[in-house]
């Protein structure tokens, strides 16, 4: 039985901060905006600004949210996320890869996210494996970079054609894009742990911010150990 002391009040808010995930982890606690009203969202924000949180990060905004959001100074907007207070330059440099245009919502909040952790990040969009002349043009630049996410729907094919191109580190992102037997980012994800390239790591169905995280922490333990 809840004790009297401990009971919800009416105007209790329905959320607790972690406001040290970051230090703890690496990667900060990002406000998910699905399910939240937009004042709630405005006012998670709002609270993680003022206690000093770097980055604060909020993903999935619709209209209704990015509208609350823009009374908030400061934000730096791509697609539905929006960041407060990145963090400095790490001097780190990660790819962020699409193999179409439907999927630069799920790769606009992965490129935000690590750009908001201070890494410096290079698109490289549209090179899916239906004009493959497009990937290996970008060879070279793909291996130049540190660290690569690769987000991709439909069968899924490319995160396993670029690790057979570069030794880059690589992350893979389904997307939910498709026809057919797409079955709204299964056929991808499924082709992804599949991937007869060794080394490809792969997370959820359109998660970009996750996938940034991935890369995220890569890069600190590259650099604390470097």
């Amino acid at each position: 039985m809840t004790s009297p002391s401990s009971a919800p009040t009416p105007d209790a808010r329905p959320w607790v901060l972690d406001v040290d995930r970051r230090r703890r982890t690496g990667v900060p606690e990002a406000v998910y905006s699905p399910g939240k009203t937009p004042t709630h969202v405005r006012e998670i924000v709002l609270e993680l600004i003022e206690r000093g949180v770097e980055p604060v990060i909020a993903t999935r905004c619709d209209d209704d949210h990015q509208a609350a959001l823009a009374e908030i100074d400061g934000a730096h907007v791509l697609g539905r996320t929006s960041v407060w207070n990145p963090t400095g330059p790490t001097g780190r440099r990660a790819g962020v890869v699409t193999a179409g245009t439907a999927d630069h919502v799920v790769a606009d909040e992965a490129a935000i996210t690590l750009d908001a952790l201070g890494h410096d990040v290079t698109r490289i969009d549209d090179v899916g494996v239906a004009g493959v002349h497009r990937l290996l043009d970008r060879a070279d630049d793909l291996a130049a970079l540190d660290v690569l996410i690769v987000v991709a729907g439909m069968e899924g094919a490319l995160p396993t054609a670029v690790a057979g191109l570069v030794d880059t580190p690589l992350v893979a992102v389904p997307t939910s894009t498709g026809y057919g037997s797409s079955f709204d980012g299964m056929t991808a994800l499924a082709a992804m742990t599949a991937s007869c390239a060794p080394g490809v790591s792969v997370v959820g169905i359109d998660n970009g911010f996750g996938a940034a995280c991935v890369v995220a922490r890569w890069m600190r333990e590259r650099h604390v150990g470097s």
